[in-house]
């Protein structure tokens, strides 16, 4: 049976590449985000991660017309960037609702059908900067270490339902995500490497893999009868996970200082 698969985010970058890889595997793919975008075969829904209702509708509207979700890929995010200190409260409030609480509330949507069917996929995207903390992109990297923990906490509530959940921590994509990325520049005075460490990330995103590589290692996980919580994708970023677990976390911070530096 084609597995009904619903894709947040999913008009570009990592998103329309999930949609692409699960399409291509024989799924039928959902693609939710704020504005429709041109994408064949996969059916479009309007979403808008912040509103409850927004999600509520997209649920229901994929449900209507399947009646089962097996797959949800909880994508939608953004980025921010500047300094800890000179950071408002809008901005780090925002960078949550989309990337944290969003997830919280697909996710939240979904459960229930996936309960009934006792079966069913959560994957969520997430960002190696969530073990690697990147310096003036401290928001967004929290952001991810939530969503690492919610994917490990939310594993053993939904165990008994025989519902997976991981979370893919990808490094450095080449999306439209950097462009998109929110950046301040207040506080630059009182950080001068603000800028060039934001310029030196920005930099890898550009020479970073294919969202591709991305879309079809999620469409791998989304078949793993026991998946792990984390993963990774590209041998280096493997490394860095590795290292990153192994190695003092002083040690670690001082790595990352050089290479943002």
């Amino acid at each position: 049976m084609n597995r009904v698969v619903v894709i947040t985010g999913a008009s570009g970058g990592i998103g329309l590449a999930a949609c692409n890889a699960f399409l291509a595997d024989g799924d039928r793919v959902y693609g939710l985000c704020r504005k429709p975008f041109d994408a064949k075969n996969i059916t479009f829904v309007p979403c808008d991660v912040t509103s409850r209702d927004s999600v509520k509708a997209a649920v229901a509207a994929v449900l209507e017309k399947e009646g089962r979700i097996d797959v949800l890929v909880s994508n939608a995010g953004y980025g921010i960037s500047g300094s800890v200190e000179f950071t408002a409260d809008a901005d780090m409030k925002s960078q949550f609702d989309v990337n944290v609480f969003g997830t919280v509330r697909i996710i939240s949507e979904v459960l229930p059908t996936m309960r009934a069917q006792k079966s069913g996929c959560i994957l969520i995207t997430g960002s190696l900067a969530a073990v690697l903390p990147i310096p003036f992109q401290a928001f967004y990297s929290m952001s991810k270490s939530s969503l690492n923990a919610l994917a490990m906490a939310l594993i053993n509530e939904v165990r008994p339902y025989s519902i997976r959940v991981s979370a893919l921590m990808p490094g450095d994509i080449k999306t439209g995500f950097t462009a998109a990325r929110a950046k301040s520049a207040e506080g630059s005075a009182a950080y001068p490497k603000m800028e060039s460490a934001i310029a030196v990330m920005e930099h890898d995103e550009q020479n970073g893999m294919s969202p591709d590589i991305i879309g079809k290692k999620l469409l791998k996980m989304s078949k793993k009868k026991h998946p792990r919580p984390l993963y990774t994708s590209g041998a280096k970023y493997h490394v860095f996970a590795f290292l990153c677990r192994i190695l003092p976390n002083g040690l670690v911070c001082r790595i990352i200082g050089m290479l943002y530096s």
